[in-house]
């Protein structure tokens, strides 16, 4: 999008994929790379059945997730030492720069709708390799 240009609404078809930081592949939707927005970026995520992320956090920026299908795990803190399972039709708040790994551990995949406070698709992400082990594969 021309930075110049005057903003306008946008119909965006997630049909593209890209790979997260995360080890998770995300159906592109609305960011900065697509719509040219500048405070949200808002995509589609299927993980599939016994697959999960890497252990990170979002520097600066809130996370919203609303489940459609599926269960996702999900440990955060400082150490991974809290557990949630969200379930289809419940919403998840990730506060910024708290660490967090989500996983699908049913025989299904899970489907979530992802919106933070950042417009860029992977620019707050941080990886948190030293965290991976707490939580069993």
């Amino acid at each position: 999008m021309d930075v110049t240009s005057k903003p306008t609404c946008h119909i965006v078809r997630p049909n593209h994929v890209y790979d997260g930081k995360q080890g998770l592949s995300y159906f592109q939707g609305v960011a900065a790379e697509t719509v040219g927005a500048k405070g949200i970026c808002m995509h589609l995520l299927t993980i599939p059945p016994g697959v999960r992320a890497r252990a990170h956090l979002h520097e600066a920026h809130e996370t919203a997730i609303y489940v459609l299908s599926g269960e996702a795990h999900t440990w955060y803190g400082d150490q991974l030492e809290h557990h949630v399972i969200v379930h289809a039709g419940e919403l998840f708040y990730i506060p910024a720069g708290v660490p967090h790994l989500p996983a699908n551990l049913s025989s299904t995949p899970c489907t979530a709708i992802i919106a933070r406070t950042d417009p860029n698709e992977q620019e707050s992400v941080v990886l948190l390799p030293e965290l991976d082990a707490l939580v069993p594969a």
